[in-house]
């Protein structure tokens, strides 16, 4: 199985992270930060106007810049490709 992974902006130093996405579902993202005993779950949830995902973590703000439908439409798309049959 292959594991999702996606980039937040540390708006702090405004610095891209890949992270490692446990689960993502319209309403929130647990994402895993760093490797080993030095990783760390977040859970990024929607901004009020649906326009982006944001999370913290030791204070710094992390945030996903796409909307809640940019991934309706990719969990959507991830779940035509879970049951479709596949050709020889």
């Amino acid at each position: 199985m292959d594991t999702e992974r996606i980039k937040v902006k540390v708006t702090e130093s405004g610095q891209e992270i890949e992270v490692v996405v446990l689960s993502k579902r319209a309403g929130a993202i647990e994402v895993v930060i760093g490797e080993g005993v030095h990783s760390v779950r977040c859970t990024l949830t929607p901004t009020r106007s649906g326009a982006a995902y944001v999370g913290s973590i030791g204070g710094r703000e992390l945030v996903y810049g796409r909307s809640i439908a940019d991934v309706e439409a990719d969990l959507a798309r991830r779940q035509m490709g879970v049951g479709a049959p596949r050709r020889r």
